[in-house]
């Protein structure tokens, strides 16, 4: 009697292209992505039920999470490691899709929802850490709000619609709850479910054309010319993954606690000014100039060059699925000097 396919084998297309499917072709990066997208929804769901986000309760909470709740240290170290390894593997991610070339068309606006969700992911560890209202993240939550002042125009009112006020206070924990869950996660999730439903529409991953795949001398002459994978074995792949992912979360939580500092007091701040590390090249850019011209503008700058990747920095055809592709070098100049420059200033920053 033929088995009948599970619901998570329903998820993914009959076969997979097996040279695709191999683990050094994606490293797992938009898999692993998702899995931590999904841990840290179940961990904040678990946490919401002790954490209060008053200027008052907030940092107590944390602490109570820490000390009292049973288990909820390990809860809480499971949900940071989570926040900050999906930082890494959707910006690896999008390297890998721009090393292999699979931004091109039909994928174009597939590759703008990817890009739109790397800002959310950055803002929503970002506003997880706020909340811990600890003196950890007091400099870097002063110093964010009013990069929002030097917007011209709009910048006062952005800035008085994120912390609620015309300066930080009682009401900026309540903004930062409601837009880390309301602003921020729920439309992370759409844009997840969307970018994965036009991956199945564009046609699956990015792969190479079907001659490609066989020998200069012998034309495609069967389906058996075009080797492929059976979802149930991609399935077993990603199980396996999906386990070392949440051993290596779960040893993270045990041997590498995330620290939680007393409750912020902003008219007493620390004397050291540090950002989170996904950040640390903005607090070095700051250092260098105007505050607008390098807490804003470049970073909306370097969003706006990956925007342009396919639609006006490589517009080309061909060489999709082979790493390093020649059509796509100047793209992959660009990302990589970027990526580069960004690695570098974290590392000066994490130094100084």
């Amino acid at each position: 009697m033929r088995r009948r396919p599970s619901f998570f084998e329903h998820l993914h297309p009959p076969a997979i292209p097996e040279r695709e499917a191999r683990f050094r072709y994606t490293f797992g990066l938009g898999g692993i992505s998702l899995l931590l997208f999904l841990i840290l929804c179940l961990t904040g769901l678990l946490e919401l039920f002790y954490y209060l986000p008053t200027l008052e309760d907030a940092n107590a909470s944390a602490h109570v999470i820490d000390l009292l709740v049973p288990y909820g240290w390990v809860v809480r170290g499971i949900h940071y490691w989570a926040g900050q390894g999906i930082v890494v593997t959707a910006a690896l991610h999008m390297v890998r899709i721009v090393l292999t070339g699979a931004y091109r068309t039909p994928r174009r606006f597939n590759w703008l929802l990817g890009l739109s969700l790397l800002p959310a992911v950055l803002l929503l560890d970002f506003t997880g850490l706020v909340l811990r209202w600890d003196t950890h993240i007091a400099w870097a939550l002063m110093v964010g709000t009013n990069l929002l002042r030097t917007i011209p125009l709009v910048g006062p009112a952005l800035y008085t619609l994120t912390v609620g006020g015309s300066e930080i206070g009682p009401p900026t924990v309540v903004r930062f709850f409601a837009w880390h869950i309301l602003g921020l996660a729920l439309p992370a999730a759409i844009l997840i479910a969307w970018h994965l439903f036009r991956v199945r529409r564009d046609g699956g991953i990015s792969r190479l054309a079907a001659p490609a795949l066989l020998p200069a001398d012998r034309p495609p002459s069967s389906a058996s010319d075009f080797p492929r994978i059976p979802r149930a074995e991609l399935v077993r792949r990603e199980a396996i993954t999906a386990l070392i992912v949440c051993a290596l979360l779960l040893a993270l939580a045990l041997l590498a606690p995330p620290g939680l500092g007393p409750r912020a007091e902003f008219a007493d701040l620390p004397p050291d000014a540090s950002a989170p590390w996904f950040f640390l090249w903005v607090q070095q850019l700051l250092r260098l100039g105007d505050p607008f011209l390098m807490g804003v503008a470049i970073p909306c700058g370097v969003l706006l060059t990956l925007a342009l990747v396919p639609y006006a920095i490589d517009r080309r055809t061909g060489g999709e699925g082979r790493w390093f592709n020649r059509p796509g070098r100047l793209a992959q100049t660009i990302v990589l000097g970027m990526l580069a420059l960004i690695g570098a200033l974290i590392l000066r920053g994490a130094l100084t």
